[in-house]
């Protein structure tokens, strides 16, 4: 059987995770757009999201555990799963829903497009890895792109009483993804892309709904057509889709690679926010957008020419 070439490998990492980033970065249009067009709330709306998304991940576990090459997953490995899962699709999902509330759908992104820098940085100085000056020149860029443009759009809507609020909601989501994000990378080769995602994710799911069990009543939620359609897509376009698919990344060209590529986000959701949403789009945004697309583009050269 013909070998792939390894740069084909990972330039097809480069593409599914830079997609997966895309997608994901539809999430906050959806969420805002089901905001102001339904009564939902916060917590019954991340629910709806997982309760669609459910389904995949069950079956995604059930065809994982029919490879005959998997090794069986340690108890460790479980808890770590466990609570990875907990961490970074329950509290970090939370905090964003909350934060959503209160902030735009460009302003959130922008802030929780932090957590590639707290993500490369808990690797560097808690597990010893090494920068590539590429890297570095491509997270140096998008960091000071993403900076540049928070700092403008404060400007702007700084009237908000819950600005500050809902910003440090969002914060708290970045920081506690960023922790999922690294642990991912742990754990991936050892466990499987889709193994790991999918009993991720159905941790998250539980801890979801039983908050949701705890705080909350079916018989309360306005159900309607318009927070089908949104529900529906929260749960596959921003949420199933794009969590394999960055999962993947993760294991074809590494945490750092994956953590710099997907700071294209915010770029994706300024401009689906002024389309759609018709949020504005000032000049600190897009000089922001020209420097985050500059280094995505330098991790993704970096992707597609380096060998093993």
């Amino acid at each position: 059987m013909k070998s792939i070439p390894n740069e084909q490998i990972k330039l097809k990492g480069f593409l599914i995770t830079l997609l997966g980033a895309i997608l994901f970065s539809t999430k906050a249009i959806f969420i805002k757009l089901a905001f102001a067009g339904t009564k939902v709330d916060a917590v019954t709306l991340l629910s709806l999201r997982m309760l669609v998304a459910l389904p995949f991940y069950i079956a995604a576990a059930i065809m994982s555990y029919r490879k005959p090459t998997n090794q069986p997953i340690t108890k460790v490995q479980w808890v770590n799963i466990f609570l990875l899962g907990l961490l970074g699709y329950y509290i970090s999902s939370l905090c964003d829903f909350i934060g959503l509330q209160f902030i735009s759908a460009g302003l959130e992104r922008l802030i929780l497009f932090m957590y590639p820098t707290l993500a490369i940085l808990i690797n560097t100085f808690v597990f010893k890895t090494k920068l590539s000056k590429t890297q570095l020149a491509a997270l140096v860029l998008t960091y000071l792109g993403i900076g540049i443009a928070y700092f403008g759009e404060m400007k702007i809507d700084t009237e908000n009483p819950n600005f500050y609020y809902g910003s440090f909601m969002v914060f708290l989501c970045a920081a506690t993804y960023s922790v999922y994000i690294v642990g991912t990378g742990k754990l991936v080769p050892k466990v499987g892309v889709t193994r790991f995602t999918a009993n991720a994710m159905l941790a998250a799911t539980a801890g979801i709904f039983i908050h949701f069990i705890l705080t909350r009543s079916i018989h309360q939620i306005t159900y309607s057509n318009t927070l089908l359609y949104y529900s529906l897509a929260l749960g596959i376009v921003a949420t199933v889709l794009p969590s394999f698919m960055i999962s993947n990344g993760m294991k074809t060209i590494g945490i750092n690679n994956v953590a710099v590529i997907t700071s294209i986000g915010p770029v994706s959701t300024i401009i689906q926010a002024h389309f759609i949403l018709h949020e504005p789009i000032f000049t600190e945004q897009l000089i922001g957008t020209i420097l985050v697309i500059i280094g995505v583009l330098l991790i993704g050269r970096k992707a597609a020419i380096e060998n093993s």
